[in-house]
């Protein structure tokens, strides 16, 4: 329930008195965000300000989300460790699917994957990915990821990825493995949504934007024959009680607050504060 992992809480001692704060006021789950590289002077649009520009510098650090939610896992006990987002077409499905299994191993079975294709196309670039294909590489990457957490002889044949008999072990602590959330502001990320996750992460901070998506999601679940009332919503874009009790209404189970504080002690004192006057109280 707290987007946790760029800026200064990259760092050791930060990230340590994160986790020690996060379980001791209740926070439910740490979310990480994800870029390999930021290329200088980028052009794409970021979809989620009205500047086009990620908050903060080119330079400000930030971890792999993985490798951050391990270092997390061993310091804590309670928390679920989340990704939001991965950027999934960026990374061969058989990787992610050991480094995801083992993490869900060592964190006893705490982990959800969220994922989303990707604005950042410079990005891409460096990556030698094509970014028209992220898309298409993404529905194909959910699924193999189920094919190695699930299948005996995990097998999958697709345009992008092509595998059979692909053993990976350890599998995911949890039955059926990670639950795979898909994040996105677009109508094609709420279908997807609807056709393959466990849950849909809408990337926008309008409620009033936030009703079409679920529609749309909960059509495409509908269509693809699954239960839409079984994908769990995650949002972002109130921190009152009353503004959550509306997302509530609307359908969502999850609200995303970011970091109340850039250092450690002023992040314990505020969200000691918020778990007193809003956490307590839901």
């Amino acid at each position: 329930m707290m987007f946790a992992n760029a800026g200064p809480w990259c760092l050791p001692d930060n990230a340590g008195a994160m986790a020690a704060a996060a379980e001791e006021f209740g926070v439910e789950s740490l979310w990480t965000v994800e870029h390999v590289v930021v290329p200088k002077d980028y052009k794409s649009p970021y979809p989620y300000s009205p500047t086009g520009k990620m908050p903060g510098p080119e330079e400000t650090p930030i971890p792999d989300p993985l490798v951050w939610l391990a270092f997390m896992a061993a310091r804590t006990t309670t928390v679920r460790l989340c990704t939001g987002i991965l950027i999934l077409p960026q990374r061969h499905p058989a990787v992610t699917a050991k480094e995801v299994a083992t993490l869900d191993v060592l964190s006893n079975g705490r982990v959800t994957l969220g994922v989303g294709v990707g604005w950042l196309a410079e990005e891409f670039a460096v990556l030698g990915i094509p970014f028209e294909e992220r898309a298409g590489r993404t529905d194909e990457a959910i699924e193999s990821l189920r094919a190695f957490w699930t299948q005996d002889e995990p097998t999958f044949h697709g345009r992008y990825y092509d595998f059979e008999g692909a053993k990976s072990h350890p599998r995911p602590v949890q039955p059926g493995g990670v639950p795979i959330h898909v994040g996105g502001h677009t109508k094609a990320a709420a279908r997807r949504a609807g056709r393959l996750g466990d849950g849909f992460f809408p990337g926008t901070a309008s409620f009033e934007d936030l009703g079409g998506l679920l529609d749309e999601m909960r059509k495409a679940a509908v269509d693809a024959g699954r239960d839409p009332d079984a994908i769990e919503v995650t949002a972002g874009g109130a921190m009152d009680l009353d503004g959550i009790r509306r997302y509530e209404d609307a359908g969502v189970h999850r609200m995303i607050i970011p970091p109340l504080a850039f250092d450690a002690d002023g992040l314990r004192t505020n969200l000691e504060m918020f778990a007193t006057n809003v956490l307590s109280k839901l």
